[in-house]
């Protein structure tokens, strides 16, 4: 298996956080900084279980804009 290592921002947004991985455009959010991660880490997996590999090679191949 094949590792790779991905980005996490974490910005506030209102009262919570939002969590993004530009990689593979795939965000969430929580109330803490530690949470919006935690669900974060949850989303990418669920999207590497479930996504086709080509699917998953053409997100991590487009180049995403700096936020």
């Amino acid at each position: 298996m094949r590792s790779s290592r991905l980005t996490c921002l974490i910005e506030r947004e209102g009262d919570g956080f939002v969590s993004l991985c530009p990689e593979l455009d795939i965000a969430s959010q929580g109330d803490t900084v530690e949470e919006a991660h935690s669900n974060l880490i949850e989303a990418v997996e669920l999207f590497l279980e479930t996504a086709h590999s080509t699917e998953i090679a053409r997100r991590l191949s487009t180049p995403r804009a700096a936020p």
